[in-house]
């Protein structure tokens, strides 16, 4: 087994959920790399010392240029605000390392092509962490659908949801809320949680071909945080809805707001198809909902699956059937996926590039809502 030295940048929420997946990987998976949790880097030394101590990395930095400077990394892994990708990113691939990028790629598509290239360019092994592909139930819908089982598809239809902004107490930036600032963020909901549902969709359905967009900033100002009384307009959009146009001919609609009263995290999505139908909620991660058309039409209905079965996409390197796995498990996976891509050759997707895709629809949704017109989505 050779091992695989990772350089982490940022200790949030994704340093925690990538840092879990380093420590669990090879105990779960047989797999020919070991990542070694070499180095976790952040701008505040007491707060990145507590978290190595806490979850196990070796050593600290506080600057990550020095962090890539360092001859005994061999992949950085980026779970820093979207403001940071690009600049890490493209020092990272001149210095010959691998790079894991949180998503969104970037901040727009110009900042993503500049990262595409520089990737390209050093031909270093790439992915970003669109963890949700790695949800057994959302793998086995792509399993049913490359089978052929619903046929040709006619509707896709995606929502995210979540409640947490409604307050308009709640301040913007710093480093607990900086997803509220435009400037370190790039977008909202767009970049946040639509970017997700876009990259599941060009995963199970195809290229989106054109997209037309409304958005809308609910609360105008809020204070920043840290700065009590200092109030700074709102740049990002706090609600997004979208239709698009596949490139396959079958149409989308998308929905996300950070204004659902009651729900804390509802990814979901449906794909009807004329032979069949496929539905799922991140909010019952472990189930896939399936129609069959072919059924005889005294047994017609939907099948409720439960997805833990040795055969289902992931699960046989788990628990028995009947027994559920979690979100945290997503990330695992697509460590897995990833030291898996390095020992055959065979790149782990999504990749830069792949990534570069979403990336674009998400700058054609917001051109579109500023617009209020139909934009035809760049090729990445």
């Amino acid at each position: 087994m050779k091992d695989l030295n990772i350089g982490l940048i940022g200790y949030g929420f994704m340093g925690r959920a990538h840092s879990n997946a380093y420590r669990k990987v090879n105990q779960f998976f047989k797999l020919g790399y070991r990542p070694v949790m070499k180095a976790a880097c952040a701008r505040d030394g007491a707060q990145i010392t507590e978290f190595a101590d806490n979850w196990g990395w070796e050593s600290v930095e506080t600057d990550w240029r020095k962090l890539i400077a360092r001859p005994d990394i061999d992949a950085i892994d980026i779970c820093s605000p979207n403001v940071t990708h690009h600049d890490i990113a493209i020092e990272a691939a001149k210095a010959g390392k691998m790079v894991l990028c949180e998503k969104p790629l970037a901040m727009n598509a110009a900042e993503g092509r500049a990262m595409v290239d520089a990737i390209e360019k050093a031909g270093v092994a790439n992915m970003v962490w669109f963890n949700y592909r790695r949800v057994p139930a959302i793998a086995l819908a792509k399993q049913i659908m490359d089978e052929g089982r619903i046929g040709r598809v006619f509707h896709y239809r995606a929502k995210y949801l979540q409640d947490w902004t409604i307050s308009a107490k709640v301040p913007q930036g710093g480093a607990t809320l900086w997803r509220l600032d435009i400037d370190v963020a790039g977008s909202g909901v767009t970049g946040d949680l639509l970017a997700h549902s876009i990259d599941t969709a060009i995963w199970l359905n195809g290229p989106v071909e054109a997209v037309t967009a409304m958005t809308e900033t609910f609360i105008k100002e809020r204070e920043v945080q840290g700065q009590p009384g200092t109030l700074k307009p709102v740049g990002i959009d706090d609600a997004c809805a979208f239709l698009v146009r596949f490139r396959n001919g079958s149409i989308g609609t998308f929905e996300s707001t950070r204004y659902a009263r009651g729900r804390k995290n509802q990814n979901t999505f449906e794909v009807n198809g004329e032979n069949g139908s496929v539905c799922f909620d991140l909010e019952d991660a472990h189930r896939l909902q399936y129609f069959d058309h072919g059924d005889v039409s005294h047994l017609h209905g939907w099948r409720d699956l439960l997805v833990t079965d040795s055969d289902h996409p992931y699960m046989g390197h788990w628990w028995v059937p009947g027994c559920v796995i979690g979100y945290e498990h997503t990330f695992i996976h697509a460590v897995a996926d990833f030291l898996t891509g390095l020992e055959t050759g065979v790149a782990v997707q999504p990749d830069f590039r792949c990534a570069l895709q979403t990336q674009l629809i998400c700058d054609s949704v917001l051109e579109s809502a500023r617009s209020g017109q139909w934009v035809k989505v760049p090729e990445a």
